[in-house]
């Protein structure tokens, strides 16, 4: 299952008009980048769960053949949770271990292995771990033996943490490095402490079926905070696989930007340009991700932005540090409260973002 029904609000107002999962990642929306991952790991009857612009994620996955998976489509009236998104879609996993993985995480972490973990451990549920080296505000997985022992809260920070969590293209390369068993030696035990690298969860799931049992029928549930301590409670046994590779969450605009900057900088290149877009010759563009039906005229100069769709930028404009939309799609909208601030220039509406 691909977890698809949140809002996305700080992604505003990226979001205002699609949902997160919808929004184009790497030259197919993020949701057909995370189902072209489960199918490369052998999942490819997917079920999708809605609520937020339902009819976006629709349309960015289609009937799911350009990625490899077919697709079952379940809608939340009201938001459900992580568990309550399985229990209103039971029916479609009573029968074998599945994967349940959420649609805003750009990864490469080998998933094949932590099903065998998931197999030889005979646990009720896997959750795929990974360092948190930069001490990021995540929360923190105690491990032993292959075992989850519990979560904590967030991982004091060092004087090198990256507060902004902004990805470098050196963090990319250097993380898919390093071996998950180096990791697993140094199991932290005390999650406050300097010394030891944290662990988080990725927010992937290995699951069996039994694990309806101490799922609540009907109602909002979340897995991490509500089934598991159930489980954990009647005996059950969590497994941790502690995975190498790139993992990002890209829930917030400069963690898609710097993200986006950052994997195509490895394939050599500055700029995403989405369908139907167009740089006019003489235009100054670097470090940039359009999406369709975006123009930048000749004499314009653009770098670490976000273009939204059909957004013009004008011949002598400049804009650097930003997420742009097209002012029409907020007049009258209400910023959420998780949203950056931003302001009307022209045609345009305008976020900055911090370096």
């Amino acid at each position: 299952m691909i977890l698809a029904a949140g809002y996305g609000t700080r992604l505003w107002p990226l979001t205002i008009d699609r949902a997160k999962p919808a929004i184009p990642f790497m030259g197919r929306p993020l949701v057909g980048y995370v189902a072209e991952y489960l199918a490369g790991h052998g999942c490819r009857e997917i079920a999708v769960n809605l609520h937020h612009e339902p009819e976006s994620v629709r349309a960015a996955l289609g009937d799911g053949s350009r990625f490899g998976v077919s697709l079952t489509f379940v809608e939340e009236p009201e938001i459900l949770g992580t568990s309550g998104a399985l229990d209103n879609a039971r029916d479609f996993f009573q029968n074998e271990t599945f994967v349940v993985i959420n649609g805003k995480f750009a990864t490469d972490i080998d998933l094949t292995a932590a099903l065998r973990t998931h197999r030889e451990t005979g646990a009720l549920a896997t959750l795929v771990l990974r360092p948190n080296p930069d001490r990021e505000r995540y929360s923190t997985v105690e491990l032993r033996d292959k075992m989850i022992q519990g979560f904590g809260g967030h991982p004091a920070p060092t004087p090198a943490s990256d507060t902004a969590g902004r990805v470098s293209h050196a963090s990319l390369t250097s993380s898919r490095s390093q071996s998950s068993e180096a990791f697993i030696t140094r199991e932290p035990r005390a999650q406050s402490g300097y010394g030891a690298t944290p662990l988080m969860f990725t927010g992937i799931h290995i699951l069996e079926p039994r694990v309806f049992d101490f799922i609540p029928r009907g109602v909002f549930s979340d897995s991490v905070t509500g089934v598991y301590p159930r489980a954990f409670a009647a005996g059950e046994r969590i497994a941790g696989h502690v995975a190498s590779g790139y993992w990002h969450e890209l829930s917030t605009i400069g963690r898609y930007l710097d993200t986006s900057i950052a994997l195509m900088r490895e394939q050599g290149r500055e700029v995403e340009v989405g369908e139907n877009s167009s740089i006019a010759e003489g235009a100054e563009v670097r470090d940039a991700v359009l999406w369709e039906n975006v123009r930048v005229e000749a004499g314009a100069k653009v770098s670490r932005v976000v273009l939204g769709a059909g957004v013009r930028v004008a011949a002598g404009e400049v804009i650097a540090d930003a997420a742009v939309v097209r002012a029409e799609l907020v007049a009258g909208a209400e910023r959420p409260e998780k949203a950056l601030a931003g302001e009307v220039r022209g045609e345009n509406f305008v976020v900055p973002l911090a370096r």
